[in-house]
């Protein structure tokens, strides 16, 4: 089975609660413990997921009494493939498609060819869907 992590999937939901806002309040920011309430992910978790989007330059951070956090990037511009290899790195559907030398059998193996098309196919539908894409369908169901 090919899934993501728990992190991953939550750094989506909270990328989306920022999407949402940012529609209509643009510059509105968010502290860790609004984002854990809202979201129902623990608070240690939100603020680890922070970091790393804030270091991915997704979010921005504010301090201050009206400080918090910030989506700086337009939810359109934001593909599924970005925040996967933000939070998780390279994206590989075998060991072959990310180390191409990396396994024993690299050689002889008769699918190697195979798994680079399946993880190319893969790659191209995570990099055409975006953050704007993903709200508009939460929203349709």
């Amino acid at each position: 089975m090919i899934r993501i992590s728990k992190l991953t999937d939550y750094g989506i939901v909270l990328l989306t609660h920022f999407a949402r806002v940012a529609r209509d309040e643009r510059e509105r920011t968010f502290s860790a413990r609004e984002l854990a309430d809202d979201s129902d992910i623990p608070l240690p978790t939100v603020g680890k997921l922070l970091k790393i989007l804030s270091k991915a330059e997704l979010l921005e951070s504010q301090r201050g009494t009206k400080g918090g956090y910030r989506l700086i990037r337009k939810p359109e511009s934001i593909t599924a493939a970005e925040i996967i290899r933000f939070i998780e790195g390279p994206i590989a559907l075998s060991d072959c498609t990310e180390h191409p030398c990396g396994c024993e059998r690299a050689r002889t193996c008769s699918l190697k060819s195979s798994w680079h098309k399946i993880n190319k196919v893969v790659l191209q539908a995570l990099e055409s869907l975006t953050l704007d894409d993903i709200l508009r369908q939460h929203k349709e169901e």
